[in-house]
């Protein structure tokens, strides 16, 4: 059973009533007007079975509601996301995506180069009940960035390091690579080489409503600044959201000579690193090889 926000005890108490909770909605009403500095909480409540009339005003005054557990793994997008919240009851996938992609209004403060909520919604098990705004979901999970964000001490170049711990998380899961990973797109930038990131171009196509789960080759030559082999340099924001591994690795990149990489192909998410375009043509090569004999 469902209260929504400003709900008044005569309506509490009615719906109660027709619902078989309770015997008389008069006698509930009389116990708020005994306790007035009780109030009613909003929200979604389960009642099995018939209780008294302070059974259930207890319940509800403590607020005891059902909660919605929504877990967003490391670098699930706001279209996964969306996906997740609405799979938990809490809403519609685009009431979620309205406010994700086109308000930034949350994190102005601390990311003003940020246009979307991409990359601040920090992933964690949230637990929700249905009498909340859609506003307040998404407040929540900026929120619990804005904490990581300043025990990470992130500083004033947030946008840039969540861009690129975006890339990072997407490219790889091995905890050990990701410093490495980092060290290799932070080379790149320095030499004003493109990123050519698979991730964001797969983004750029989700944003475009057309991607089919791979990348083909119109795919590559899209028109889109998150395209990073059409485009230098990092995309305009971040393509996913980032855990704290990935954060810290854009944070402090590995110190290497590297400029390539390359999945070994043997199912172990690992890859080779190179410096030079010619070891690397050896290790697609290889990955290529691999991958055929499998």
């Amino acid at each position: 059973m469902l209260f929504p926000t400003g709900s008044s005890s005569k309506l509490i108490a009615e719906q109660l009533e027709r619902a078989g909770v309770i015997r008389s909605r008069h006698a509930f009403r009389l116990l708020h007007y005994a306790q007035p500095r009780r109030n009613l909480k909003a929200g979604e409540y389960s009642f099995e079975a018939r209780a008294n009339a302070m059974q259930v005003f207890n319940r509800i005054a403590r607020g005891d509601v059902i909660v919605h557990t929504v877990v967003i793994p490391e670098g699930y997008n706001v279209f996964e996301i969306a996906e997740a919240v609405q799979e938990a009851g809490l809403g519609k996938e685009e009431d979620f995506l309205k406010i994700a992609l086109h308000d930034n209004s949350l994190v102005a403060s601390f990311a003003p180069e940020a246009k979307s909520l991409e990359g601040y919604l920090y992933p964690d098990t949230y637990h929700f009940s249905r009498s909340m705004s859609m506003e307040e979901i998404v407040a929540v999970m900026v929120r619990r960035f804005e904490k990581e964000a300043e025990e990470l001490n992130l500083g004033p170049d947030v946008h840039r390091v969540v861009t690129l711990a975006s890339i990072v998380e997407k490219e790889t899961a091995n905890p050990e690579e990701r410093g490495e990973i980092a060290g290799v797109y932070t080379n790149r930038l320095k030499r004003k080489m493109a990123l050519d990131a698979d991730p964001t171009v797969a983004y750029a196509a989700m944003l475009k409503g057309n991607y089919q789960g791979t990348i083909y080759g119109r795919d590559l030559q899209a028109d889109s600044p998150y395209n990073t082999y059409k485009y230098p340099g990092l995309p305009p924001g971040p393509i996913a959201n980032p855990g704290e591994a990935a954060l810290r690795a854009a944070q402090n990149p590995a110190k290497n000579k590297y400029l390539y990489f390359v999945a070994i192909g043997d199912g172990s998410g690992r890859h080779h690193f190179s410096a030079t375009l010619e070891q690397h043509t050896r290790n697609v090569a290889a990955y290529r090889k691999l991958v055929r004999g499998r």
